[in-house]
């Protein structure tokens, strides 16, 4: 018998969370060839989630919770999940409801195709303007940046297999991004389409500085191609500023009655004094995360568990 692990970070989902578990056991149930369990992770939420968790693990030895000890985020909280699934697959969906569980067996039958990782993609997205374009931005950076598979959109309901996670788990620096993790480890990657539902409490718990530090995240973890955009950005502005500077010199040399330029000249200091500004923050980025990683500092803590064996 195959043993599916559902992870599922929780944050402010006090009132969806045990009707996503119970949609996770009623579709398990239809296929008798698979066993589960259901890794659900506490991300210190402000609601009272945490007692509903305790109470689904106390009601089914097969529902493990993780508590954090403070907010870490949605990939921090991921990857304390994994580190405790014994499952044959590892499944992630969200704790709203709007990723259907009911759909979870498409993705796993796309995996058994000979994949390593299958994402559930969307035809259209019940998110706001503001999280749908930051989905796209998203996607847009991560395929230039991380080699993210052109058909393929990242999105937080995903099924893979154990040794891929188990992969995963070996990552300990501070700033985990699970799109890349997943990505450096293996390129079978694949997509099947499912429906994406409305949010019918509550509302997304991304801000933009949420989306911004999810962000420089992964492509500051996992890719120094922003470091090289910046240098090829610097080169041709001092191309730019050279042929300017002779298209200046000859104008003055043949018409010596052209007033010196005080307007362009101001518009073009700010312009590349801003420019070497956004550079310099780009290396102080990579330089503050090297700091804090030399400094140790834990992706997750745990303050408790339940339904969980710490030799597992």
């Amino acid at each position: 018998m195959r043993k599916i692990s559902v992870v599922i970070p929780c944050y402010r989902s006090q009132d969806t969370i045990e009707s996503v578990v119970g949609e996770v056991r009623n579709t398990v149930a239809i296929h008798e060839q698979f066993d589960y369990e259901i890794v659900l992770v506490n991300d210190a939420s402000p609601d009272n989630v945490i007692e509903v968790l305790f109470k689904l693990a106390h009601e089914d030895p097969k529902i493990k919770v993780i508590n954090l000890s403070k907010n870490f985020g949605q990939h921090p909280a991921i990857m304390s999940g994994f580190n405790y699934v014994t499952g044959d697959l590892v499944m992630c969906l969200d704790d709203d409801g709007q990723t259907p569980a009911t759909e979870m067996f498409k993705l796993i039958e796309e995996l058994d195709k000979g994949f390593d990782i299958v994402y559930a993609n969307y035809e259209s997205k019940e998110h706001n303007i503001f999280r749908n374009f930051g989905t796209f931005v998203n996607n847009v950076m991560a395929e230039l940046l991380i080699d993210k598979p052109k058909n393929v959109n990242m999105t937080s309901y995903f099924v893979t297999k154990k040794f891929i996670v188990d992969e995963v788990i070996k990552y300990q620096n501070s700033f985990p991004y699970i799109g890349g993790l997943l990505f450096r480890v293996s390129n079978k990657i694949s997509k099947v389409q499912v429906k994406h539902r409305k949010r019918l409490i509550g509302k997304s718990g991304y801000s933009f500085k949420g989306l911004v530090t999810l962000w420089l995240n992964g492509f500051t973890a996992f890719s120094v191609k922003p470091l090289r955009i910046s240098s090829l950005i610097g080169f041709l502005l001092a191309i730019a500023g050279f042929i300017y500077g002779i298209i200046v010199i000859y104008k003055r040399l043949t018409n010596p009655d052209i007033p010196l330029g005080y307007s362009s000249l101001i518009s073009a200091i700010i312009f590349i004094g801003g420019m070497i500004m956004l550079m310099l923050g780009l290396i102080g980025e990579y330089i503050g995360r090297i700091y804090i990683t030399m400094n140790k500092s834990p992706q997750f803590v745990i303050r408790e568990t339940v339904n969980i064996d710490e030799n597992e």
